[in-house]
Order: structure tokens, then sequence, then C-alpha cells
């Protein structure tokens, strides 16, 4: 027979969430926006909840991801496990494809945004140097494309645009990827993949009545989520988000009123404090606690804080027992009501992680084999856990105490703990990284983690030993990004905390002070300035990368700075070589530019890369010998560099020699089909060749890989163009001109196509601003 109605779990699972205890305004306010179409004033599209750790922020945003999906909601929940938009955006995508709606276009752009952050990381170790990756490999994944037309870059390998205007320095664009789309997938993946998610929350919010997002531990995730998440919703930028998607952030400080205050009437700010003592006495009460010295005594201990007050009621104590004791402790207030002294025992140790699995429970507990599955399952169990997915780990408010009860009990006993834990990681760290060096071993995400956690251990273990070591581990945190050099900054800050070690703590504060505000440059600066680190090599390391960031954002000159003394430091430092050559072109200084990539050749005689980097320059700068020559060097190191055939292709069709161009620039798209670069360069040949129905059909294909390169459309403009198809080719040189208003190629070839058309008056005026610009139509 059918079944009518819900099922026994569904009814359980009713009178569960029926015993939630508190937050009743809260609640209420976020049910009732379900009622209200987004078209009413009334309706709110983001709820901010905020408070104190332990104040039950999480409780309740799980409550109300449960109102949600009562409400026909999908729902999507990301916490601190994020650290960056792109990791943000798959969990989104896992959690909604596990309720049937898969963002399919969505999961292809984050597998080729991981392969192409592989393959940056991979040309960071192209030179074995010991001091890591050089400068010039780091820009052969960057490319200079920071700011991404914002200032004046170059070349074949950066997506590159003509070659008569490069030399001009009036270029926009370099990267060693081979399409646009490929370098801001690393560089600034939240460009290219918000769109994308943008179209399949659109899609998945059409099929529900509506969508809800979940940010949780906004403490944690707000400093590279806010920014992203207030352009989403307050912009076009990325595209129109449903109207029926809703969005619950959650962390412990309120919303920036610089960056939010214009938008209140649209949001809901829903500060949290500790429960009321009615409320408190409601949640004891519901899980069987009543009696009222056992009451009193829970209130006593947790503050109103309702992740207390939940851990100490699932205990169900049957009595105070030593009630009237004002100096005991509250971790043992809430752990002795658990009678088996192993389970006791394990969760105080378990407390010591800052996070873990069953392999670290493994590690942590001694127990025999049989008992740890049921213990870690336990564990998992308990309120004060949280344990979402594979890894787990205490609410703040709980693990602190646990700590400082685990130190105070027994000093020696801590410091062999955490060495243990330490030498555990390091084990794991050291076979992860078998077989590699240094620079690779740091672009291994999975290295990093594991040596984040030894570190951790080793500053809890003894903080004086393990600070210097630490610090200078940051220098290659840094080096690896800012994601890697913020968790560092907050492990340093984290383990002063927690082993009250006054030392590490200051710099942990300092640190995250820096880091908030500058980012990488002004976290190593804070570094040098203070002496660290101390051997000359690092710290010359320490200023290349500082300068790199420096330059990245556009400080040229406080670059160059940089630069300089990190090459008074170790003179024979690739890196530094190779970022201030890209510098110095940036600011116009070719022969400087060229110089300093001659010093990185001769320092580094057998890296492809900086001969094909040498090359390029040398083919912008039209000198065309010493270009072939690089580029045919680059070639023999290795034949599979898409970017040296194809700037060599770039030359060779420069200077005339088609079919030898032809054969290079096939070569570079048969090893990367979806290079647009070279597709246009090939265009050029077939162009030299009198092969217009190629040509075309080459910037079709370029077009369709990088619809936003002025380049290309200026250069089918003229195609178009030459085959007297005038309409077309002005629609070209609009677009061209719209991603470029200062493009003297494009005004000139407008006016062009205007006198074609026979609208003379306006072909004298786009002709008049190509001389104003500089420039004659090409031919």
């Amino acid at each position: 027979m059918a079944q009518a109605g819900p099922s026994m779990q569904e009814l359980i699972a009713r009178r569960r969430r029926a015993g939630f205890v508190g937050r009743g305004a809260e609640r209420a306010a976020f049910r009732a926006n379900f009622a209200l179409p987004p078209e009413d004033e009334r309706h709110r599209f983001l709820f901010h909840v905020h408070g104190n750790a332990g104040v039950g922020k999480t409780f309740l945003v799980r409550e109300f991801e449960q109102i949600a999906r009562d409400a026909g909601a999908l729902t999507a929940y990301v916490d601190e496990g994020a650290g960056s938009v792109p990791e943000a955006m798959a969990v989104i995508g896992r959690q909604l494809a596990a309720q049937g709606h898969r963002l399919k276009e969505l999961d292809r752009m984050l597998a080729a945004h991981a392969e192409r952050r592989r393959e940056a990381e991979s040309a960071t170790v192209a030179v074995p140097e010991p001091d890591g990756p050089s400068a010039g490999s780091l820009a052969a994944a960057r490319a200079g494309l920071v700011g991404l037309g914002m200032v004046p870059v170059a070349g074949a390998f950066a997506a590159a645009l003509d070659a008569d205007r490069l030399a001009q320095g009036a270029d926009r664009l370099r990267a060693r990827f081979r399409t646009q789309e490929d370098a801001l997938l690393v560089l600034s993946p939240a460009r290219v993949l918000t769109p994308v998610l943008v179209t399949g929350l659109a899609a998945a919010a059409a099929t529900v009545p509506w969508l809800v997002l979940f940010l949780d531990t906004y403490e944690r995730t707000g400093p590279f989520l806010d920014g992203w998440l207030r352009d989403l919703m307050t912009t076009d930028r990325h595209g129109a988000l449903p109207a029926n998607v809703v969005v619950v952030t959650s962390g412990q400080r309120p919303f920036d009123t610089a960056r939010w205050g214009g938008f209140a009437d649209f949001m809901a700010d829903l500060p949290l404090g500790p429960f009321t003592e009615s409320e408190a006495r409601g949640l004891l009460a519901d899980r069987g606690v009543r009696d009222e010295p056992v009451v009193a005594e829970v209130l006593r201990l947790t503050g109103g804080l309702p992740v207390l007050v939940s851990t100490l009621a699932e205990s169900r104590p049957a009595g105070p027992d030593e009630v009237d004791d004002p100096s005991a402790d509250a971790v043992e207030r809430f752990l002795r009501w658990e009678p088996d002294p192993v389970r006791r025992g394990v969760a105080l140790a378990c407390a010591l992680p800052r996070r873990l699995d069953a392999d670290v429970f493994r590690a942590v507990v001694d127990c025999e084999e049989s008992e740890l599955d049921p213990l870690y399952g336990w564990l998992r169990e308990l309120p004060f856990v949280d344990a979402r997915g594979e890894r787990v780990r205490y609410h703040d408010v709980v693990r602190a105490p646990m700590l400082r009860l685990l130190r105070s009990r027994s000093p020696r006993g801590w410091v062999e703990r955490q060495r243990r834990l330490a030498g555990v990681f390091e084990r794991w760290r050291a076979e992860a990284g078998e077989g590699r060096d240094g620079p690779a071993r740091w672009a291994d995400e999975q290295w990093r983690e594991l040596r984040l956690a030894e570190s951790y251990h080793l500053l809890c273990a003894g903080p004086d030993q393990a600070l210097p070591g630490v610090l200078r581990d940051l220098v290659d945190a840094c080096r690896t990004g800012d994601t890697t050099a913020g968790r560092w900054v907050r492990a340093l800050a984290d383990a002063g905390q927690d082993a009250e070690a006054a030392a590490v703590a200051g710099w942990g504060r300092e640190l995250a002070e820096a880091f908030d505000g500058g980012g990488v440059a002004a976290v190593l600066g804070l570094l040098l300035r203070r002496g660290v680190p101390e051997d000359e090599r690092t710290r010359a390391l320490a200023h290349a990368v500082r300068a790199d960031a420096l330059r990245d954002g556009g400080a040229h000159e406080e670059a160059l700075a940089e630069y300089g003394r990190a090459l008074a430091l170790d003179a024979g430092l690739v890196r530094a070589h190779r970022g201030r050559a890209e510098t110095r072109w940036r600011l116009g200084d070719r022969e400087g530019a060229v110089h300093d990539l001659d010093r990185a050749v001769a320092l580094a005689p057998d890296d492809a890369l900086g001969h094909a980097l040498r090359g390029e320059y040398h083919r912008m700068l039209r000198h065309h010998a010493e270009a072939v020559r690089d580029l045919d060097e680059a070639i023999r190191l290795d034949a599979a560099s898409d970017f040296a055939w194809a700037s060599r292709g770039a030359a060779r069709e420069r200077n005339g020699e088609y079919e030898a161009a032809l054969a290079d620039l096939s070569r570079a798209l048969e090893l990367r089909p979806d290079y647009a670069w070279a597709l246009g360069r090939r265009a050029r040949v077939w162009r030299g060749l009198a092969d217009p129905a190629r040509q075309l059909a080459d910037l079709d294909r370029a077009l369709a890989l990088w619809p936003d390169w002025g380049w290309g459309h200026c250069e089918r403009g003229h195609a178009l163009r030459a085959a007297g198809r005038h309409e077309e080719a002005l629609a070209d040189y609009d677009q061209a001109l719209a991603i470029d208003p200062g493009y003297p190629s494009a005004h000139a070839g407008r006016g062009a196509a205007l006198a074609g058309l026979g609208r003379h008056e306006e072909a004298r005026a786009a002709l008049a601003r190509a001389a104003l610009e500089g420039a004659r139509p090409d031919s």
C-alpha cells in the first residue's frame, strides 16, 4: 500500500527541529522572508548573522538552512574550508549537484582553472636554482597580467597584440598563457568563473521557488568573499543574479559599512549575543536538565554561550558534582559528565590539532585499533564538533579552554604531545615531497598543508626555537601566493594564542594587520624591516618576491628598488633579474630589460624559457636575427614550448618568410589548439600568402576563443575591408575601440571603412583621431 504523508524519519526530524530553543525572532524573520515575493520592498536578499565566538551562529545558520529547504529552496553552505573565491564556487557547485542541479559549465571551468594553475606553478620551477623559481619563470606563468590591460605590457607569450603597436609601447597584455582566458583563470579567476556561476545559478533557480547560499565563518572567508559578493549582488558586472536567490552570511564582525552601508534596504542585520537566562533554561529543560543546582552551575560556567549550554545539556548531568567549588575549570565541568575516561581523554587530546580527519585522529589517540573507528564516530557527533565532510574541527570557544587545561595540567605533557604531532606531520610531509626539490614541493598544496600543520605544532611545543624557521617559511609561502601567505599568518596567530607564547602572538598580530592592509608586499616589508630572515640569500629572495608583488600592483618604481636590493644581496638571483626585466619593459626601458634578460640567460643558460622571453623581447624590438637565435635555442631546449614556436613564427612572418612562419605557427597550434594569439599571427601569414579565406577563418577562430581581443577585431576589420565588406569591418573596428578607445590603427581602419561606405565626413573625423593617436591604417 502506498504511503500517504510524511515518513517516520521525516516526522522525527521535524520534532527534533521543533526542539530548537532560542533565536525565535531571527528564525521568524527568516521564515517570513520566503512569504514575500522578491518585488516586495520588505523582502530581504541578504541576511548577516554576527556575534562573538560561541553565540550559536553556526547552529542558527543550520536552522536557517533547514527552514529554507522546508520552503522548497536549493541550498549551498560554504565555510572556512574554502580558501578562495574559486574554492567557494567549487563547494557551491558540489552541493547543488548533490541536490540534482549540476553546474556543468562551472565544473568544466573550475577544472580548467586547476589545470592552468598547475601549469603556472610548474613554470615557477623551470630554473634549477637553490633559491627557488626565477622571476622569469613566474613571469611566464603570471606574464604581467595584473591589472589586465591597466599597465603597458608585451609579448606573444602574453596573447600579445600587434607587433607594430607593441614596438610603440601601446600594447596592453602579455602572458605566457595561450589565451586571455587562460591567463585570467590563474590571475583573476573570479572574473572568468563568476559569470559562469551566475548562469548556472540562474538555470537552477528557474526550477525552484528559492535558492539560498550560506557563507559561514565570514570572519575567515570575508576577506576574499566580501568584495566579490558585493559585486555579485549589487552590480551587473558578472551577469544578472536571479531575484529568488537569498544569501546568508555569518561571522564574528558586523558588515563593513564602508562597503555595504548604501545597501541597508535589501539586507537584514542579525546580531547575536549570549542566550538570555530564559533561553538557556529552555534549552536545558528541552534536553531533560531541570535540577536547579545543575542548571545554576551550567549557567555560571557557560555565561549563556549557546555552544557551551548545548554541550552541557547533551551530557544530561544527573547532579551538580562539587557545584560549590568556585575554582572548578569550565572544561572539567562539561567533560565530567562523560563517565568513560577513555572518551574524556579522547575529547581533550583531539583539541590539539586545529583540524583533524581519521588519519590525524589515529595519530592523536592512543588506544586499541578496534576502538578507533567507534571513538571517531562518537567524536564527530559531539555538539561542539563541526563535522562537515571528511574533516572536523572544534568550536573555538570549546577548544580554547581545553587547550588551556592540557597546558596547565601537564606542561611537559603538552610539549611532548605537540612534538609528537609535529613529527607525524613531518613524516607525512616527507612522504608527500619525496623525489622533488624545494620549489616543486612548495607548488604542491598537500605538501604545503602538511608543512603548515607541522609548523603550528612546532610553535606550540617550542615557540622560541621554532619561530625563526616558521618566519623563514613565510617567505616561501608569500612566493606561492596570497592564499598560502594568509594561511601561514593565521597559523602563527593561532599558535601564539593557543600556546600563550607572547613573541609568536605578537608576530601573528602584526603580520595579520600587515596582510589585511597590503597583502604579500606588506608582510614581506614587515619581515625585512624586522631583520627576518637573517641569511643574505633568503633576504634577497624576500626582496625579489616583494618586488614581484609591488610590480603586479602597479608600483613599478618601488619594485625596481626592491629588485636592486635583492641583487645587492645575491647578484646571481635569476628571479630578480627576470622580474626587473619585466618591470623595466613596462616602464619603457627596453634596453635595460634586455640587459637583465642577458644576465638571467647567462646565469641559467639551459633554461628554455629565458631564451624564449629574450627572443620575444628582441622580436618586439625588431631585432630579427637576435630574436630567431634565441627562439631557436629555446626550441632546442624545449621542443614542446608553444610560446617559442609562436614567437619565432611571428618573427619570420614580419621578415617575409611566410612558409617558415606558417610551419612554426602551425606547430604551436598543434601543441596548443586554442592558442588565440598564434591563430591571429597565422592569419597575417595567410594575408602574406594571399589567402584571404584562411586569413578570415583563423581570425574567426581566434576571436571565438578570445572575444575581448582588440587587436584581433582590428585585424579582422582590415581583412573584411580588403574584401569590400565595409559594414562588417566597421563593426569589428567599433568593437576594437570599445575595448581600447585609444587604438590608433582601429581609428584609421574605421576611417577607411567609412570612406568605403561613402560616409566621408565621419571618415575624416576618424582619420583625424588616428593621426592624433599616431598611426595610419594597416595595409
